[in-house]
Order: structure tokens, then sequence, then C-alpha cells
């Protein structure tokens, strides 16, 4: 199902007993992310979404961890299981309208595909206006600070609209904010990203912006998705959604937004001043380091009668962000597939904190393939941040760690299977030398045959014979091990 907004979210996770009210006082500071990480860390039924009610000094509620795990991220896109998502795409690569020539791309699919699209709908009389704040005062808003050495109080979860002062597109991206003061914040945008284009494209001094908090579950991960620039996030969301997403025109700005958001915030970023944001304590679970970022000017709010705040915390992993990289990487599958077609499966373990490390297994048909992958992929839009590379044989699972570790622990030679590359990295990558590029590393763990110069023979991996596991299984009730 299509979720209207976040509040339907919010009964719907509660009427599944996958929330938890906490009307215990609590503070925005450093509080509501110790109890939020405690309980993201959990793997079983404690791990629930929270809404605290009762939050020191303000008026407004504060939602926390409705993505933070497999139940709840698959319930947020109205899907059984996230490859449920990825079969959308499948289905739709197959119709006949898809050209040939562009179905690799999502470009061709949003263009073509006007059947099964759901395009953004406009309405005048939105929810997200009920109240309109043109005297706008951030400090009413619980926003919170997340870790002991963080620069300030950070917006974690705010969806960024900019339209692209060249072609009027319109962009939307997650990128934090840090709060200056009442009417200021950072914007920290990476230079890799989509809406840092659109300010590069600016030939004045500012570009006018808005930022929605607490829409819908799809809308919000829509703008967290690793889209071609010139695909909009909101076609996106309505393709993901079966039901386009409503959106209204702003007060103050000529930027439309979701018009069932809990709060809006309207203004314009400062493409020519530069103020020191950071630290912050990131989802790599290190603090990123402290660096100039434009300055975004609130000049007016609007939200709802009785707003909900809608926030997220990052840190070591697993947060509720792993739940919306695990999305990603099941429904880019299979674009992945159309782009690489030798690629079977791929997994961006929680551990890697999805830029760090990609496993995918291949079905190998010529020498040395697994480098061709690895080059593919580092040639694809975000994946040219990946540090690690790891390519495995068709047959091996590769959501299973263990299966993984112990392929690349026994196959590989450290002279012959390593492909170390120089490229650009992460932003938040604090390992390497430099900022923002280093050295990157692929691990071919597939088996490796003579024509790529191993001239002894492989051996055969031990496996039982079909026979026995067959007899095994029928007896294996009657021998009470279990």
């Amino acid at each position: 199902m299509a979720f209207k907004d976040l509040r339907e979210f919010i009964d719907e996770l509660e009427r599944r007993g996958l929330l938890k009210r906490i009307k215990v006082p609590v503070d925005a500071e450093l509080e509501i992310t110790e109890i939020t990480d405690r309980v993201s860390k959990f793997r079983d039924g404690r791990n629930v979404a929270l809404l605290f009610e009762n939050v020191r000094g303000y008026d407004i509620p504060v939602l926390m961890n409705q993505f933070g795990s497999y139940e709840r991220i698959c319930l947020a896109l109205g899907v059984e299981k996230l490859d449920d998502a990825a079969n959308d795409i499948r289905e739709l690569l197959k119709l006949p309208y898809i050209s040939l020539k562009n179905r690799s791309s999502i470009v061709s699919i949003v263009s073509t595909g006007s059947k099964v699209i759901n395009f953004p709908k406009y309405v005048k009389n939105a929810p997200c206006q009920e109240i309109v704040e043109e005297n706008p005062n951030l400090g009413k808003i619980p926003i919170l600070k997340c870790w002991p050495d963080d620069g300030g109080a950070f917006i974690t979860l705010p969806l960024v609209f900019t339209k692209n002062p060249k072609t009027g597109k319109r962009n939307v991206g997650m990128y934090r904010l840090q709060k200056f003061d009442s009417t200021t914040t950072g914007m920290h945008i990476h230079i890799h990203k989509n809406g840092a284009d659109n300010l590069r494209d600016s030939e004045e001094n500012k570009i006018e912006c808005a930022v929605a908090i607490g829409t819908d579950p799809v809308t919000t991960y829509a703008a967290t998705a690793p889209l071609p620039r010139d695909v909009d996030e909101m076609v996106f969301a309505g393709f993901l959604r079966h039901k386009s997403v409503e959106l209204t025109k702003c007060k103050t700005v000529d930027l439309e937004v979701p018009a069932h958001a809990e709060i809006i915030l309207e203004g314009y970023i400062a493409t020519d001043e530069m103020r020191r944001e950071g630290p912050f304590g990131d989802h790599t679970g290190y603090y990123s380091l402290a660096d100039d970022y434009p300055v975004f000017h609130v000049t007016c709010i609007t939200h709802r009668k009785n707003p909900i705040y809608a926030a997220t915390i990052v840190g070591k992993p697993p947060q509720e962000d792993c739940y919306l990289a695990k999305a990603t990487e099941r429904i880019f599958l299979p674009l992945l597939q159309q782009i690489v077609p030798e690629i079977i499966d791929i997994n961006m373990p929680f551990e890697g904190v999805f830029h760090n490390c990609v496993i995918v297994s291949i079905k190998k048909s010529f020498p040395m393939q697994a480098r061709k992958v690895m080059h593919a992929l580092w040639g694809l839009g975000q994946m040219m941040n990946v540090k690690m590379i790891i390519v495995v044989d068709s047959h091996v699972d590769v959501q299973n760690l263990s299966e993984v570790a112990w392929r690349v622990f026994n196959n590989i030679d450290a002279d012959h299977d390593l492909e170390i590359v120089h490229g650009p990295l992460d932003v938040l990558d604090h390992s390497s030398p430099l900022p923002k590029f280093g050295a990157k590393i692929g691990i071919d763990a597939t088996k490796t045959w003579k024509e790529e110069g191993h001239l002894r023979d492989w051996p055969n991996e031990i496996e039982m014979t079909p026979e026995v596991k067959q007899r095994i299984d029928y007896l294996w009730r009657s021998l009470n091990l279990d």
C-alpha cells in the first residue's frame, strides 16, 4: 500500500506493534540519540520505531528509527520483501516499448514508460501549509545534537529541493543541515552529488531551495536513491508507490514540495557564502571532519497543525540508514544487470557502510572477466566511490559473509588477484591521504583459469553426493539431533 503521509505510516507501524511511544521527558541533545542507538542495535522485536512525545523545551514530537529493520523498510515500500520492488523494474524492462538501445538506463524507463509511471499531481490546498510562519525560527524545532563532538545540532532527514538554473529540472537530495542560528543552516552537498551541479550551474550568488521534513516513507527513500541527474525523484517515488506524489507550490520560492509533508523550510542557498560545518558523527562510525559548505537561509517555514519532526541518526552500523541502503541495493540490481549482464547478485554489507565494500557474484565466461566487472562498476555513478570490490563465482551466496570470507581467504594469490586503481572516493572516507580521491582495490576471488596464468590444477570443492544427502534428509528426524 502507498501511505498518504507520515502519519498513516506511523498509525500502521503502531497497529503492527512496530512503534513505541516514549512519554518520559528526554533531551534533543544526545539523549534521543543514545536511546535510538541502543534500540537500533537490537536484532529482535525490541528494535522498533520510536516516537518521542515529550522532548524537553519543545512542543513537537520526534520520530526516530522508522526504517530501522527489514520488516519496516519493506512496509515503508509496500512490499513483502525488498526484491519485490526490484521485480517491478524487471517486469518493466520486459515491456516492448522499452528501447533495447536505452533499456539499461532508468531515464528511458521514465520517459517511455508513461503507462506505468505515476507522475506527480499538483494540488493547491496542502496540509504542509496549514500554518505559515513568515518570521521563521528554527529554534522551535527539536533539531538533534546527535553525538558529543558534533559541531552543533543537525537536521538529519531533510529532502532538499532545488532546480537546475539552466534546465529547470528538479532535484531532490538528502543533505544534512547544521543549524547555525534561528534562520541559517549549513548545506552539506557533496561535490559529486546532482544537487551540487545545480549550485555550480547558477550564474547568480544564490539559488532557491526548499526542505521537506516528514514525508511519506517512499518519498523520503526516493531522496536517498542514487538516480541519474535527469531522473525526477518524485517520478521515481510515484513509480515505487504505484501512486502519484502530491506536490504543492511553495509560498515564497518557485519550487514544489510534497503536499503532505510535516514541515517545509523555504529559502535560498547562498552560493558565494561558505561557513564551517561539522564535525558530524557519520555513518562510517567516525566523525566526518569540519569543512566549509554553502549556507542555507530560511525565509519562511510552513507546517501542518501539530507537526511531527522526523529525524534519524547515523553512526556505527547497524543503523536505519543501513536498511535504506539495502533497499537501494535490491531495487537497483536489475538496472545494474542490464549494464553489466554477467552480474548474478550483489551485497553491500552493513560493515562496509555501502561505499567501502561491494561483493558481487558473476557468471564467468572469459578470462579476466572479474577485472572487467570491477572497472565497469567503478564507472557507474556513485559506484565510483566504492573502495573495495570483491568478485566471486556465480554459485557463491554473496549474502553469506562467512562463505565469501572463506572464498577470499582461500582463493586469492596476492600477486595475481588484486587490482589496485586510483580514482574518486567518498567525501567521508577518512583513510585516504588526500580528501575525495585515492587508491581502491578489487579482489578477484573467482576460480582462476589456466588462461589467466594459473597453470596448476584447481582442486574440486568438497561436497557430499546427492544420494547420501537425500537418504540422510529422510533419516534426520529419527536421529533426534535437532
